[in-house]
C-alpha cells in the first residue's frame, strides 16, 4: 500500500466536521470534485467506505472514524513539526543543559548567563543544580551537555578543562574570643564544623587529616548561604570557597588557612559530544567568564 495522503486525511476530517462535501470545499478552498475525489482515492486506498450520507449531511462510518481518530493525532505530530523547525528559522540556535554546583552557580555563573542570555537569545540554557559525582554521572548519559565540578576527578570518556583555582577560607562567628589569625587543622579539631556535602567537604576532611585525627562534622548543610548564616549564629565554624564571603557580613570573621587549601574548578564534557553552536558559545562563554 502507498502512504497516506496527509491532504486527503485533512479532506476526510474537514468533510466530517463540516457535515458536507460542499463546505469542506469552501473551507479547504478547493472545489467540490476534488474534494470527492480525494475522499474517494481514500477509500479506495484502505479498501472501505469512510463516508455515508443521511440526506443532504455526510457522516463518518464506523472505519471512518477509527481514520478519523488516528489522523488527527497524526495532524498534532505535524502540526509539532512546524512549530519545531519554526524555532530555527525565527533564530533559535539551540539547547544546551548545563549542571553546576551550588556555590558555582551562585558566586561563578550569574554574569556568565546573564551575558550568554543578552548576546544569544536564540540559545535555550537549561542548568541544574546537583552535585559532583551527579553532574559526571550525567555528562556520561549525554543527560546533560556540560558540567562545571571540583576537581579531582578521573574518568578517561570526559574531556576535563580547569576553569580556576579558589582558595578556601575559614569563616567564625565575630563573637568567637581570641581568634586565630590563620586557622589550623589543630584549631578546628576543637571547634563544631560544619561543612558543605560534596567535593568540598572531602578537600577538607583530607586536609585536616593530614595533620591531626579528622574530626567528624558536626552540621553538613546543602547551601553555603545557609552555613554562613549558622555560624554567624556562633553555632561552629566552616571551611568555604573565598568567593563565597567576598561580600560577609560584619557578623563573620574570615581567616586563612595554614595550610594553604584550594581547589580546582573545571569544566567537563563528553568527549564524544557532538559539537554545534550552541555548545560552543555556551562552552566559551563559561571559560572566558571564569578568568
Amino acid at each position: 500500500m502507498r502512504s497516506l495522503s496527509l491532504d486527503q486525511l485533512r479532506t476526510l476530517q474537514t468533510v466530517v466536521e463540516t457535515g458536507g462535501f460542499t463546505a469542506a470545499s469552501r473551507r479547504l478552498h478547493l472545489s467540490q470534485s476534488a474534494v470527492s475525489t480525494q475522499v474517494q482515492e481514500l477509500e479506495e486506498r484502505l479498501g472501505v467506505r469512510l463516508v455515508e450520507r443521511l440526506g443532504k449531511k455526510a457522516y463518518a462510518t464506523a472505519a471512518g472514524r477509527e481514520v478519523i481518530a488516528r489522523a488527527q493525532r497524526i495532524a498534532d505530530e505535524t502540526d509539532d513539526i512546524v512549530a519545531a523547525t519554526r524555532r530555527f528559522r525565527d533564530g533559535w540556535v539551540g539547547r544546551v543543559q548545563v549542571g553546576t554546583g551550588l556555590t558555582a552557580l551562585m558566586y561563578l555563573l550569574p554574569p556568565v548567563l546573564k551575558k550568554i542570555r543578552a548576546e544569544h537569545p536564540g540559545i535555550e540554557l537549561l542548568v541544574r543544580n546537583i552535585t559532583t559525582r551527579g553532574i559526571v554521572d550525567a555528562v556520561l548519559q549525554n543527560a546533560i551537555d556540560l558540567g562545571v565540578i571540583t576537581l579531582p576527578i578521573e574518568e578517561p570518556q570526559l574531556r576535563v578543562t580547569p576553569l580556576r583555582e579558589e582558595r578556601l577560607v575559614a569563616i567564625l562567628p565575630q563573637t568567637m574570643r581570641d581568634s586565630p589569625r590563620e586557622v589550623t587543622p589543630e584549631f578546628v579539631a576543637d571547634q563544631s564544623l560544619i561543612l558543605e556535602p560534596g567535593a568540598i567537604q572531602g578537600l577538607v576532611l583530607d586536609w585536616l587529616s593530614a595533620s591531626a585525627p579528622a574530626p567528624r562534622p558536626s552540621m553538613v548543610i546543602g547551601t553555603v548561604e545557609a552555613i554562613k548564616a549558622i555560624v554567624a549564629a556562633g553555632l561552629g565554624i566552616s571551611i568555604v570557597p573565598e568567593t563565597a564571603v567576598a561580600k560577609s557580613g560584619r557578623d563573620l570573621v574570615v581567616r586563612p588557612l595554614s595550610p594553604p587549601l584550594g581547589r580546582t574548578l573545571a569544566l567537563i564534557e563528553h568527549r564524544n559530544k557532538p559539537e554545534d553552536a550552541a555548545l560552543t558559545i555556551v562552552r566559551d562563554a563559561i571559560l572566558a567568564g571564569a578568568k
